[in-house]
């Protein structure tokens, strides 16, 4: 018997091995093994077992099986086939991708110890001073239970002589195994029970209509910010579980785990895992093996969670479903959320929703060309109405109010809510204190050597950082590198500079700040939002993670410091990213009983898209936006792929493009961008070139087109020489073309 293994390599290569015949009757496809590969020896995965070798040559044996049973079901193994496929990346790659790291499956939580008085006399004769002081504490105690870690201080090794006092029948020993700490949750109020208004009322018969068929549906459900999706998703998941099915809810951000595993777990208790990227190898192995055995009949995450182990899924959400986040960029393959979600839900007959209340141009197409069911809310739930929203011209303001990114209208509207004891969310998508450094007589901007970025100055650890490859040197340059002037200008302001504006304009405030330099960890993260949940801070400033998806019904105000950040971007999302971005915004203002407002400041005013986001009127936002992807045959009315080459050294790169652009001559059924230098042509030390091709959903409905010419450009370029020192990536619907 033989078995074909994938490794975690660049290569679409499968190994034959011969099966040692003590493994004969233990080997299935799913599982990891170890077996030589090369002059080491490597961990690959099963992926089929045959009687005859698919190899001539000779055959080494497996040296080792990890699991006695397969990690993945068939169901999951089928998912990570079809990632391979349809991501062009080898099924090693993605089976890695998809198990979590240091996985084990014999993990078993360590042990924690505690003991219990049971009889004999204080003065008892026992053997040793240990002995006695032990008993004594216990003693003393009586009733209460002890752990064996608070009495160290009596004994160097308590539990030793706990396990003789327990042989003599004086006390107790219990043992609880150390369930890995799960996610903190903001409260322990208890779900009250759910009543739908009409429309919620609506949308939950159709949603529980398409689960009954106990087939693949995929829904679109378009609410209103505040208009309710989260209960109807609680709804639709007590429905699964009464059909002894699972179901998984993936998010954008771990900025919103705690909030909506604490909706969940109030309903469903300890049915719930939540899976994110900062467990701990303990906790991943521990939820996985769980998950696995059907503990777990509810997974909340972010967008790893779609490849978690659950068994008979039903239901399938994939909250604020026009987010980029969902996207993989920086690893292989460079997947999408929202699609392999769609797809698990094919293969495990699910229902899919997708929800939002700015979804994504994608999805608006397939809703409207029948792919998607279509579900809407268009109104606030209970009391809540929408923000009255304000639009304030920065040019003008600045004319009076020269270099503070806080308008005169946001200050009096801060102090106004302050007075009333409501709370404040403040919007600005830059971290740091100041973006650019620049010399006032020569004009140079202190840049990142690795990449083609300004540095920007962090006040908080005094450095300059860059955002995009992290490097960093301490303190704000005080000479000019080039001209040697001391005229040096910190410009623009960050997260940083507008919380320390805000702290010196309302002292009495309580002012928090959450980036990405304070959500260093999740405990860091939750602790702010349960800060924030509690009243105790008035004003939270951040980027983009305190967007969306958040619901605090104290929160009256919310004020966004510049929208026009990434407008002007050569992407053609861009202005769908702004858009969606103020609304999202827009939306964390007056979600209970108080009214609230907006006000949204910007230097283009008369922006289209600006002015669309400030009235909030996505409907004639989306069929704009359609009408020029449309025109410019952009997706969603064509498939898009992007070929990107990498190389430390820029004329090796500049081959590499001359070459693939003779490639692409005499091609007739596709579009080609390029191949064209990166808008952020040098990153992280390397220079970036793209192709970008796109064929026409009307000429290639199924994009067969597109994958036959870009696997052709990308195995054309791999089999090059040249291509030793240059790196090549093909990415599938990319999200990004900077």
């Amino acid at each position: 018997m033989y078995v074909d293994v994938s490794f975690p390599i660049s290569s679409y290569q499968v190994f034959s091995y011969k099966i040692p015949r003590k493994f004969i009757d233990s080997v299935k496809v799913g599982q990891r093994i170890k077996a030589p590969l090369g002059n080491r020896i490597g961990q690959g995965i099963i992926v089929a077992i045959d009687t005859k070798p698919t190899f001539s040559g000779n055959i080494k044996e497996l040296t080792d099986i990890i699991d006695l049973k397969p990690i993945v079901d068939e169901n999951l193994w089928t998912l990570i086939k079809w990632l391979s496929k349809y991501y062009k990346t080898p099924l090693g790659q993605c089976a890695k991708m998809v198990l979590p790291q240091n996985l084990n499956l014999n993990y078993q939580p360590p042990k924690k110890y505690f003991v219990q008085y049971l009889s004999g006399d204080k003065d008892i004769d026992l053997n040793g001073n240990a002995q006695k002081k032990i008993f004594k504490y216990i003693f003393e105690s009586k009733e209460e239970m002890i752990a064996i870690d608070d009495l160290k201080n009596l004994a160097s090794n308590p539990l030793l002589i706990c396990k003789k006092l327990s042989e003599k029948g004086f006390i107790k020993l219990y043992s609880k195994k150390q369930i890995p700490p799960k996610l903190e949750l903001f409260a322990n109020k208890k779900q009250s029970k759910i009543e739908f208004n009409k429309e919620q009322k609506v949308a939950n018969d159709k949603i529980l209509k398409y689960i009954e068929t106990n087939e693949f549906h995929s829904i679109l459900l378009h609410g209103v910010t505040g208009s309710g999706k989260t209960e109807i998703y609680i709804k639709a998941v007590k429905e699964i579980i009464k059909r002894n099915k699972t179901a998984v809810m993936i998010l954008p951000e771990i900025t919103l785990a705690p909030q909506i595993a604490n909706k969940f777990s109030n309903v469903f208790g300890d049915q719930i895992a939540v899976w994110h990227s900062k467990l701990s190898p303990a906790q991943r192995s521990y939820y996985w093996k769980n998950i696995c055995s059907g503990n777990f009949k509810i997974v909340i995450g972010a967008r790893s969670a779609i490849f978690t182990p659950l068994k008979k899924i039903g239901l399938i959400i994939v909250d604020e479903e026009h987010e980029s986040s969902y996207k993989q960029e920086h690893s292989v393959p460079k997947y999408h959320a929202r699609d392999v979600s769609l797809m698990r839900g094919r293969i495990s007959n699910a229902t899919v929703i997708l929800g939002s209340a700015t979804p994504s141009l994608e999805s608006i197409y397939n809703q409207l060309n029948g792919k998607l069911k279509y579900i809407q809310l268009k109104n606030r739930f209970g009391k809540a109405i929408f923000p009255k929203v304000h639009l304030v011209d920065m040019l003008k303001e600045s004319e009076e109010n020269y270099g503070n990114p806080i308008s005169d209208l946001l200050n009096e509207k801060i102090d106004q809510r302050l007075s009333k004891g409501e709370q404040i969310i403040l919007l600005h998508n830059r971290r740091g204190f100041s973006p650019i450094s620049k010399c006032l007589d020569c004009g140079y901007i202190e840049s990142c050597p690795s990449c083609c970025t300004s540095l920007s100055y962090h006040k908080i650890g005094n450095m300059m950082r860059c955002h995009l490859c992290n490097y960093n040197k301490k303190g704000a340059a005080i000479i000019c590198i080039k001209c040697k002037s001391q005229r040096i200008k910190l410009s623009g302001a960050g997260t940083q500079k507008v919380e320390e504006i805000l702290s010196d304009q309302f002292a009495n405030a309580k002012i928090s700040r959450l980036d990405v330099d304070t959500a260093t960890s999740d405990k860091n993260i939750y602790r702010i939002m349960r800060s924030f949940l509690n009243k105790e801070i008035d004003i939270l400033v951040g980027t983009q993670m305190i967007a969306k998806g958040l619901d605090f019904p104290n929160v009256t105000l919310v004020g966004i410091i510049n929208a026009d950040i990434g407008l002007f971007l050569p992407d053609f999302r861009a202005g769908e990213k702004i858009f969606q971005l103020i609304y999202q915004a827009s939306g964390r203002s007056g979600r209970g009983e108080l009214p609230g407002e907006v006000v949204i400041q910007s230097y283009n005013s008369n922006d289209k898209i600006i002015k669309l986001a400030s009235r909030l009127m996505f409907k004639d936002y989306a069929n704009e936006a359609l009408k020029e992807r449309e025109l410019l045959h952009y997706p969603p009315y064509s498939w898009l792929a992007k070929i990107e080459l990498r190389a430390k050294n820029k004329d090796k790169l500049l081959r590499m493009m001359n070459f693939l652009n003779g490639k692409t001559k005499g091609i007739n059924d596709v579009f080609f961008l390029g191949p064209s230098l990166c808008y952020r042509e040098k990153l992280n030390g390397y220079h970036r070139a793209h192709l970008i091709i796109k064929s026409l959903k009307k000429t290639d409905p199924n994009g067969l087109i597109l994958d036959n010419i870009s696997d052709l450009l990308y195995s054309s370029i791999i089999d090059q020489k040249k291509i030793k020192s240059t790196d090549i990536f093909i990415d599938k619907n990319p999200i990004s073309l900077l």
